[in-house]
């Protein structure tokens, strides 16, 4: 009998959340994902240290003051850990923005074509890469162009069915809903220790971003992510998508939980939705009224900036 991580693979494309290649090698994702909160982590290993070095050595030998080699640096520690990642999984990575660029749209596109660049110069296609951006309005609106020049993004840090359909209507390639991170949210605001997944907010919230995306046909695939526990996996069985922590998919891998499909276009297809639209003034009221997205968001982008400036600290000292 297969387990339950066999089981899910064949209803959802399993992606890895980690930096970690020796996770990847042994749960072989299609895709991975990563982060400056990742490479920092992975930086702290000697077996990296390689991968740190040569991107201490590029920055040092850029043009410009200290910080303009920082900001080359940072790019090609973020695009040497893709390559690696690349060798390992079939599929695409996910490489980040600045997260301190998400409310700047021309700032936000250079540094995406500064990563293609990069990794163009290795050698690496851009069908491979996806650019990870903010799903503030202004990095929507980044992506629209970057999608339109044939460079693809993943929309992260997305909390709310208003970000998913400007996401949609901007044409990304990918949205990256955070389940966990929804959940944290509401049970605090419940003052609660637990929410079945059946009644989980974060995975009620995928499901309607789901639905709505297969019924009115938008190519723009759904990549769950943070995840607390594998209930909230099991109940988005059928997604496009989820990027998974070693943790639980080494959880799923030895459960033999058996996992149906909970997702289905043509459930999707049947329901009765009406289609939605927003301006800039409507998607930022939308967004000011829901608390849960709104604060969420900017807690995210303040998380990512905070292990930016980490990273940066650790580059600096080595520059």
């Amino acid at each position: 009998m297969m387990n339950s991580l066999e089981q899910l693979k064949q209803y959802t494309t399993v992606v890895a959340d980690t930096g970690d290649f020796e996770s990847m090698k042994k749960f072989k994702p299609q895709d991975a994902t990563t982060n400056p909160s990742l490479i920092l982590a992975a930086a702290q290993n000697p077996q990296y240290k390689t991968l740190i070095d040569d991107a201490v050595a590029f920055a040092r030998k850029q043009q410009g003051d200290i910080h303009q080699k920082l900001r080359f640096g940072l790019k090609k520690v973020s695009v040497n850990f893709g390559m690696e990642i690349l060798k390992i999984v079939p599929g695409r990575v996910s490489t980040e923005v600045d997260a301190r660029l998400s409310f700047r749209i021309y700032d936000t596109i250079s540094y995406a074509k500064g990563l293609i660049r990069l990794y163009e110069k290795e050698g690496i296609s851009r069908e491979r890469v996806l650019i990870k951006v903010a799903a503030t309005w202004e990095g929507i609106k980044a992506a629209e162009i970057l999608e339109k020049e044939g460079i693809h993004t993943n929309l992260t840090l997305l909390f709310s069915k208003e970000q998913a359909i400007c996401c949609a209507e901007a044409g990304v390639t990918l949205i990256s809903p955070f389940v966990g991170r929804i959940l944290d949210w509401y049970k605090k605001e419940r003052g609660v220790d637990h929410i079945p997944a059946t009644e989980d907010p974060g995975v009620l919230s995928v499901t309607e971003i789901y639905n709505y995306y297969k019924k009115f046909e938008f190519k723009t695939e759904i990549m769950g992510a943070s995840f607390r526990n594998k209930e909230e996996i099991i109940e988005l069985t059928g997604c496009d998508l989820l990027t998974i922590s070693p943790a639980l998919l080494d959880e799923l891998e030895k459960s033999n939980i058996e996992i149906k499909p909970k997702l289905s276009v043509k459930t999707a297809k049947a329901m009765d939705i009406e289609p939605e639209h927003y301006n800039e003034m409507e998607f930022r009221w939308a967004l000011n009224d829901n608390p849960m997205a709104n604060e969420k968001l900017s807690e995210g982008i303040r998380r990512f900036s905070n292990d930016l400036r980490q990273l940066e600290k650790y580059f600096l000292e080595r520059i």
